[in-house]
C-alpha cells in the first residue's frame, strides 16, 4: 500500500501522524510551496512539509498541479491511494485516476454544506450549531465527491476559528484513522452527496471582513468569532481600521432607541458597548491602528474614544 498525502496547513498534520502511526507507507508528501511570511517575509515551509521532513518523506511542492510535470510526478509514485487534508488545490482527472483505491479528503465541514476553502470561518459566521468532519472521494468540482465517513462537532459560543479548527483537525484525524481499514477492505459503502442542499464557503475576501453594524448583535457576534484570530473582523474609527478581536455573547437588551448601529454606548474595563441594528454588543478585545490586540481594559487608558463614538463611518 503505497500512500501520498497532500495537504498544507496545522490542520492536516494530525491526518498524516495518524497515517504514520497506523504503520501505512506514505512514500511522498505533496504540499503547497514554501511562501514569505511575518514582516521581514522570511520563506517559510508549510507545516505539513515540516512533519514530513521529520519522518524522511519525501516532499513535492508543484506551483500548479494542473501542470503535465506536476502529474508526472505524482504519478512516479505510483500511489495505491491518495489522501488529502487541506491541500489547497484542485486536482486534474489525471491525477483523480492514479490511484487504485482512489483519492480520498478530510474536509472541515458537514458536506453538502460549507464546500470550498474556508468551511470553519463561514460555519461560525452563519450561526450554524453544528459542524464536522466529512472523509470523501475526491471528484473534479469542489468538494463534490461521494462521502465515506462523517462526524459531529458541536459549535459553542466560546468558539471561534481557532478552537474550532484544533477540534475539527484532530476530529479528522481519528476519523481518518477508523474510516481507513474498512476502506481498503472493500467495506465502505459511499453516499452521493445532494447537491440541491450545497452551501459554498469560499475563502475570505477583504470586504467580507468589515463589521455592518445595522445587523443583529447576535449575527456580528458570530462574524467577530469566525474571524478570529484570522484574519480578524474589522470596522472604523476615525478614518482608520479597528479590528475587533473578541466580543460576549450577546444578551435580550435592546439597543437605545434613537441610537445608531455603531454608536459606543459605554466604554469601562468590562468592555466596549456598541449598539447593533437590533441589540447590544460588548467587545472584550480590539486593536487599534498601528498597535498590538488589547483587552478594552488596556485600551481605554488614554484613548480618545467616549460614549457617542460612532464607528464604521
Amino acid at each position: 500500500m503505497r500512500i501520498v498525502f497532500m495537504g498544507t496547513p496545522d490542520f492536516a498534520v494530525p491526518s498524516l501522524r495518524v497515517l504514520l502511526e497506523e504503520g501505512y507507507q506514505v512514500v511522498a508528501v505533496v504540499t503547497q510551496p514554501d511562501r514569505p511570511k511575518g514582516r521581514k517575509r522570511v520563506l517559510t515551509p508549510t507545516p505539513v512539509k515540516e512533519e514530513a521532513l521529520k519522518h524522511g518523506i519525501p516532499v513535492f511542492q508543484p506551483e500548479r498541479m494542473r501542470r503535465e510535470e506536476a502529474i508526472r510526478q505524482v504519478a512516479e509514485y505510483q500511489p495505491d491511494l491518495i489522501v488529502t487534508a487541506a491541500f489547497g488545490q484542485f486536482l486534474p482527472k489525471a491525477v483523480l485516476d492514479l490511484p487504485r483505491f482512489g483519492c480520498i479528503n478530510v474536509h472541515a465541514s458537514l458536506l453538502p454544506k460549507y464546500r470550498g476553502g474556508a468551511p470553519i470561518h463561514h460555519a461560525i459566521m452563519a450561526g450554524e450549531e453544528k459542524t464536522g468532519v466529512t472523509i470523501q472521494y475526491m471528484a473534479e468540482g469542489m468538494d463534490t465527491g461521494d462521502m465515506i465517513s462523517k462526524v459531529e462537532v458541536p459549535i459553542r459560543d466560546e468558539d471561534n476559528t481557532g478552537t474550532l479548527f484544533e477540534a475539527l483537525s484532530a476530529e479528522g484525524a481519528e476519523l481518518l484513522r477508523r474510516t481507513l481499514p474498512d476502506l481498503l477492505a472493500g467495506r465502505t459503502q459511499a453516499v452521493p452527496q445532494n447537491h440541491a442542499e450545497a452551501v459554498l464557503s469560499p475563502n475570505i475576501k477583504r470586504e467580507d471582513e468589515l463589521i455592518d453594524w445595522s445587523r443583529s448583535a447576535r449575527d456580528i457576534f458570530n462574524h467577530i468569532r469566525g474571524l478570529s484570530p484570522w484574519p480578524v473582523a474589522y470596522t472604523t474609527w476615525n478614518g482608520e481600521n479597528f479590528k475587533v478581536w473578541a466580543a460576549l455573547p450577546p444578551g435580550t437588551e435592546s439597543a437605545p432607541a434613537g441610537k445608531e448601529p455603531g454608536t459606543v454606548l459605554s466604554l469601562t474595563d468590562g468592555g466596549l458597548e456598541i449598539a447593533c441594528g437590533a441589540g447590544r454588543l460588548l467587545l472584550t478585545e480590539v486593536q487599534p491602528a498601528g498597535k498590538k490586540a488589547m483587552p478594552v481594559s488596556e485600551f481605554r487608558k488614554g484613548t480618545a474614544m467616549v460614549p457617542g463614538t460612532v464607528l464604521g463611518r
